[in-house]
């Protein structure tokens, strides 16, 4: 696994091919304005089948290269004192890498490998992860309750699966429309999907940052929610943490998709427009653009929608 990921002041790009999609994608996390310390983390990596060659009387490279990749997007935004969201969010993206590397069974697939079926894994990855934050806080009290959002987008053959826990998001931008492919696990997301307030309401509802649905927490039992989606030229991936959400719009964040020309681009303005406003949380974004690999078509113009 090719592992392409930052601390707050160095953010990587990754370049790469899934089936007939070319995949240009960027990931930058920032503490914001507030807060001293960063309990967010991030993660762009690209899965290969590697053969390295030990001994061999051919005239060989030292490694052969398979054709399938998959690519993996991840943001995690952690929680608790006395820095045990750092540490949540840090040991659930650890253990993603290691399921990913250990147990995925992608690589050893006879038949191409499928969104559905990686999907069913990474649920799996999330559940271990799980197991893995919970058990850390009963070997350390003061971690105790520790715990993190978990929104990991992986690639494979021009399909897209989603895996998602807590009130991080993932987006797509398609035809000139952003919509939210995660569901927001908050006690006031639930409120608003109840009809008992508005949405207008829940920016300032006095529990809008408690989350019902976490890698960790208190108890385990992390509930993953799953969706899986062909791509398309000229689709871009948005996963962020909801230091960007609480600060910019659902609008102004598809007008800096419809605008920008690289990944890079898009976060570093997405960013700024987060601690322009003020900066009240860590800031997370990964964004990530499918294309023809003979594409020149402009992005369009942004419209919003929500499911």
């Amino acid at each position: 696994m090719k592992k392409m990921s930052s601390q707050d002041t160095s953010p990587r790009q990754a370049q790469g091919a899934s089936s007939d999609l070319v995949i240009r994608s960027y990931g930058l996390t920032d503490p914001g304005r507030k807060r001293q310390t960063n309990e967010d983390q991030f993660l762009i990596a690209e899965l290969t089948k590697t053969m390295h060659i030990v001994q061999t009387s051919l005239s060989s490279p030292s490694a052969i290269h398979g054709e399938q990749r998959g690519h993996l997007f991840l943001v995690a935004d952690g929680m608790g004192g006395h820095n045990a969201g750092e540490e949540a969010s840090r040991l659930a993206v650890a253990s993603i890498e290691a399921f990913t590397v250990d147990a995925l069974k992608w690589f050893l697939q006879r038949d191409d490998p499928t969104a559905e079926s990686a999907a069913a894994e990474f649920t799996e990855a999330v559940q271990e992860a799980d197991r893995v934050v919970i058990g850390e806080a009963e070997h350390n009290p003061e971690l105790h309750g520790m715990g993190t959002t978990l929104t990991l987008g992986y690639v494979v053959n021009s399909q897209l699966c989603v895996i998602h826990a807590g009130d991080s998001r993932a987006y797509l931008y398609r035809d000139g429309a952003l919509t939210q492919l995660t569901k927001d696990h908050s006690f006031v997301a639930e409120l608003v999907r109840a009809g008992a307030i508005r949405p207008d309401d829940a920016k300032r509802h006095p529990m809008r940052h408690v989350i019902t649905n976490v890698v960790g927490g208190t108890a385990p039992g992390v509930r993953a929610e799953s969706h899986t989606i062909d791509l398309q030229s000229q689709d871009d991936l948005l996963l962020c943490s909801d230091g960007l959400t609480d600060m910019v719009s659902a609008d102004e964040i598809g007008a800096v998709l419809a605008e920008a020309a690289t990944p890079e681009a898009a976060c570093r303005r997405l960013v700024d427009l987060a601690n322009d406003r003020g900066g009240h949380d860590n800031i997370t974004v990964i964004i990530a653009q499918f294309r023809a690999a003979d594409s020149r078509t402009p992005p369009a113009s942004a419209q919003v929608t929500e499911v």
